[in-house]
C-alpha cells in the first residue's frame, strides 16, 4: 500500500500539478493539506474519475485537509478531538486541520490520520518565556498537546496507524539547510521540538529517517530568493508510524522533482510503502 502526503497549497491553483503527480506516482492513498476550499467546491468528480474515493474537511480560503483513496475507506472522522475552547483567544477550534479514516488493505486495515499542524508564527512570549495565551504560538502548542492525546488513544489499540502531513515542525538541525535562520521561528523553537519529541516518545517511527541517512533531505522550499535552486529547504512534512505500521514499512521517499515543475506547491509529496 503506497500512502502519500502532499501539501498542495490550494486545490484550485494546483489541480493540474496534483493530477500530473497522481498519474505519475500512482499512490493508493493520499492525504492532502491546505486544500483551501470548502467541501462543496472541492473538485470531487475530477478525482473520482481517476479512481479515487474522496473525503474532505474543508475551510474557505484557508487550511483544509482531504483523503483520496483507491482502497475502501471506513469510519471517516473530521477535526481533532477536544477542540472546545481550544481555538485562538479561547474560542472553539473550528479550523479544518485534521481528518482520520481506516483504509482497508489486502490483508489488514490501516488507520490514517492526516494533519496540518498550525504554523505558530509570530511567536508571542511573556516575560517568563511562556507563550502569550490566545496567541498563534500558544494555539500551536495546545494543538500539539491534543494530537498527543489522540495518538495515545490510538496507540492503546495496538493496531497499525500513522500520522501524516505537514507538521510545520523542523525536528533537528539537520532538517534545515540553514538551521540558525530558524532558531526563533515557531517551526524550530525548543518548545515546538519538545512537543514533537514527546509525540515520538509514544513509540512512533520517523519513516524517512529509518530509510535514509542522506543529507539535505527536505520537503519545503520557499518561493522567495531562489530557495529551491539553492536547495535552501526544510523538512516539515512527516510520516510517523505506530509500531505495528512500522513493522510493515518497506520504503519512504520524497518526490523532490515536483518542486521544479510548472506552478508547483512550495511543498513536495512524501510517501511510504507498507506491506499491509
Amino acid at each position: 500500500m503506497k500512502v502519500a502526503s502532499f501539501n498542495i497549497n490550494g486545490i484550485k491553483a494546483r489541480i493540474d500539478a496534483l493530477t500530473d503527480w497522481l498519474r505519475e506516482a500512482e499512490p493508493d492513498v493520499v492525504v492532502l493539506q491546505e486544500i483551501k476550499s470548502i467541501d462543496e467546491n472541492f473538485p470531487r468528480e475530477h478525482f473520482e474519475d481517476m479512481g479515487y474515493i474522496v473525503e474532505t474537511h474543508g475551510q474557505k480560503s484557508f487550511n483544509g485537509v482531504a483523503i483520496l483513496s483507491k482502497l475502501p475507506l471506513e469510519d471517516v472522522t473530521r477535526g481533532l478531538p477536544d477542540g472546545e475552547g481550544m481555538g485562538r483567544d479561547g474560542e472553539d477550534d473550528i479550523e479544518a486541520r485534521y481528518i482520520e479514516a481506516t483504509v482497508i488493505g489486502a490483508r489488514d486495515s490501516l488507520r490514517i490520520c492526516g494533519l496540518y499542524l498550525p504554523n505558530g508564527n509570530p511567536v508571542d512570549l511573556n516575560a517568563d518565556g511562556t507563550p502569550v495565551a490566545g496567541s498563534k504560538y500558544d494555539f500551536k502548542l495546545k494543538w500539539f498537546a491534543r494530537l498527543h492525546t489522540r495518538a495515545t488513544e490510538l496507540m492503546a489499540l495496538e493496531q497499525p496507524f500513522l500520522l501524516a502531513g505537514d507538521f510545520n515542525l523542523i525536528p533537528q538541525a539537520e532538517d534545515a539547510k540553514r538551521p540558525d535562520a530558524w532558531r526563533d521561528d515557531a517551526l524550530f523553537r525548543p518548545e515546538s521540538r519538545a512537543a514533537f519529541r514527546r509525540l515520538m516518545n509514544l513509540g512512533f517511527t520517523d519513516a524517512l529517517r529509518v530509510t535514509t541517512s542522506a543529507p539535505e533531505t527536505y520537503t519545503f522550499w520557499d518561493y522567495q530568493a531562489g530557495a529551491y535552486n539553492k536547495n535552501d529547504g526544510i523538512r516539515i512534512d512527516h510520516f510517523l508510524l505506530s509500531p505495528q505500521a512500522a513493522d510493515c514499512l518497506t520504503d519512504c521517499q520524497i518526490d523532490k522533482a515536483t518542486r521544479g515543475k510548472e506552478k508547483p506547491s512550495d511543498h513536495v509529496p512524501i510517501w511510504v510503502d507498507l506491506d499491509i
